[in-house]
């Protein structure tokens, strides 16, 4: 007879398996012990909230990669003018001052989220696209802000002393800066000096300077979260035996400190991500950000201000898509903390 046993609690997990002995008839017991990141995996699928945030959050990621194909099914695409491309002249879609014609901003076989009021661009397809810039851009600035954030912590937490001092200070300074403020200010400068005025500024361009600007000025909160841990880590038992037995600063980071920073690591990311959509959308919203031609999250929302009286239809499909991102997301944060850390939600 078998009687397998799991037991779950302090962070150890044991399955006790009891099968007769081949000769002797009594019960052979076998401890197979659970690694950290299946009992977060375990728990992380039993929060029926965690995992369909997960799904939708993923569904978006393939949305906007999957966008040049998505949008040849109704057969439209983020750039034509179809109100006033003489090609499409025998399907108006826009009335005599500009206004969708139709219910809910011109929805249709032909535009299934309706266009946009006085060019007639088919909103489907320029928030598909816009997705795709919004998300992929935020995902590379938000990459780059936990890297640098993870090495600026662990150098200052471990180290310590005069290191940590001036790491300190220049996180200090970089504090000082308000961030959107400061782009806002810092684009027209830096275009004057690269771009001739009476050129238009190429989008590669923009989408570098928010880049920089946003990683410069975004790694901060991070590098304080792992710093922070790192001290009370490197007091440890288990650096100190480490230490003794020889083992090199990098290696004792690499292989003792590391591991135990990746659960505020990954929170501090599903938390990052939102904040960085929701900063470039802001930047394109102000106008400093990307411009038309190019699709964006941010720049829909500026189109949406400017049709709020003739056309409020135009911001519905575009502001419930950024809603429920970023609503699901953060959901997904907090599921991922609660798998890692359970007593955290208690």
């Amino acid at each position: 007879m078998t009687s397998p046993i799991d037991v779950e609690g302090g962070g150890d997990s044991v399955v006790v398996d009891g099968a007769p002995g081949p000769q002797t008839g009594t019960e052979a017991v076998t401890l197979t012990g659970r690694s950290p990141g299946r009992l977060m995996w375990l728990r992380f699928r039993r929060d029926r909230t965690g995992v369909i945030c997960a799904v939708v959050v993923i569904g978006y990621f393939a949305v906007a990669l999957l966008a040049p194909l998505l949008v040849k099914l109704p057969g439209t695409n983020p750039y034509t003018l179809y109100g006033q491309d003489p090609t499409y002249a025998d399907k108006p879609v826009l009335d005599e001052f500009g206004l969708p014609l139709g219910y809910l901003g011109g929805v249709s076989g032909d535009h299934w989220f309706g266009v946009e009021p006085q060019y007639g661009r088919d909103l489907y397809a320029m928030l598909l696209y816009g997705m795709r810039t919004s998300l992929y851009m935020a995902l590379g600035i938000t990459v780059l802000i936990m890297v640098t954030g993870v090495v600026i912590g662990l150098v200052g937490g471990y180290f310590g002393g005069r290191t940590d001092y001036w790491i300190g200070r220049g996180t200090d300074f970089f504090l000082s800066f308000p961030q959107q403020l400061f782009f806002i200010a810092f684009m027209p400068v830096v275009t004057s000096f690269f771009v001739d005025p009476r050129e238009a500024t190429p989008t590669y361009f923009r989408a570098l300077a928010m880049l920089i600007v946003l990683w410069l000025l975004g790694w901060m909160g991070m590098a304080r979260l792992v710093r922070s841990t790192v001290l009370s880590l490197r007091e440890r038992e288990f650096v100190e035996a480490a230490k003794v037995s020889g083992a090199s600063p990098w290696r004792i980071v690499r292989k003792e400190i590391l591991p135990n920073v990746v659960t505020p690591i990954l929170v501090q990311f599903t938390y990052q991500l939102p904040s960085t959509i929701l900063s470039i959308a802001f930047l394109s919203f102000a106008g400093v950000g990307f411009v038309e031609p190019t699709p964006d999250w941010g720049r829909l929302f500026a189109a949406g201000a400017r049709y709020a009286e003739q056309d409020p239809a135009f911001m519905f499909f575009p502001g419930v898509a950024l809603v429920i991102f970023v609503l699901c997301f953060n959901l997904l944060g907090d599921s991922v903390r609660d798998a890692f850390d359970p007593k955290s939600g208690r």
